[in-house]
């Protein structure tokens, strides 16, 4: 059954905060390719929705959460119509792409690890899980865009900050220290390690003999 967004709690919050970062992403990697109106709202909706899809799927939460609550679907609309209309002044306003996609980066490894958690997985593969969570939309989006997943040449630090921030939120749980100041703090600092790795170029090292 659909449901509605009464009675939102702190954890849901973040996933829908990370939701429409996500899809101001992809609605901007949208407008950035010259896609009309249509391929805009497909690629918000797979950019914000794919990675917690995966980990539904994987988790046996089924149908996942994307398909039975209305504030999954509506949300990544509402961010399409934000950048259809006003993408210029977001793109002024903030380093559009990739500061929307570190903030949900940094939203999505944390509530997808505790969505994992919460399903009584092991720490480990919750953290696996909430890197999925957190790169797989980003992966479909940029497929679907024509480019090369940012994944798979972790230059600038995509999947490291998302496995850092699932690990906190792993660890919290062992230490039976879990809770939203704790998620918050892991998807902040997941974020902010992904911004100092594009500011100051921090990068992942290739194998030993290829050259940068």
């Amino acid at each position: 059954m659909i449901t509605g967004m009464g009675g939102i709690g702190v954890p849901a919050l973040l996933d829908l905060a990370g939701i429409f970062v996500f899809a101001v992403s992809g609605a901007l990697t949208a407008v950035r390719q010259r896609l009309d109106v249509v391929g805009m709202v497909v690629l918000a909706e797979i950019t914000a929705l794919g990675g917690g899809i995966m980990r539904d799927l994987a988790i046996g939460a089924v149908p996942p959460t994307a398909f039975t609550s209305l504030g999954y679907v509506v949300t990544p609309l509402a961010a399409s119509a934000l950048v259809f209309f006003w993408h210029p002044q977001v793109t002024r306003l903030l380093p559009a792409v990739l500061f929307f996609d570190a903030a949900g980066l940094g939203l999505f490894c944390a509530t997808g690890t505790g969505k994992a958690l919460a399903h009584g997985l092991s720490p480990l593969h919750a953290v696996l899980l909430g890197v999925v969570t957190a790169i797989g939309g980003g992966v479909l989006r940029d497929v679907l865009s024509g480019q090369i997943p940012a994944v798979l040449y972790d230059r600038q630090l995509y999947a490291l900050p998302a496995a850092l921030g699932s690990t906190v939120v792993a660890a919290a749980h062992v230490l039976a220290a879990a809770g939203g100041a704790v998620t918050a703090g892991a998807a902040l600092l997941a974020f902010v390690l992904r911004l100092l790795a594009l500011r100051y170029g921090w990068r992942t090292p290739r194998p030993r003999g290829v050259a940068d």
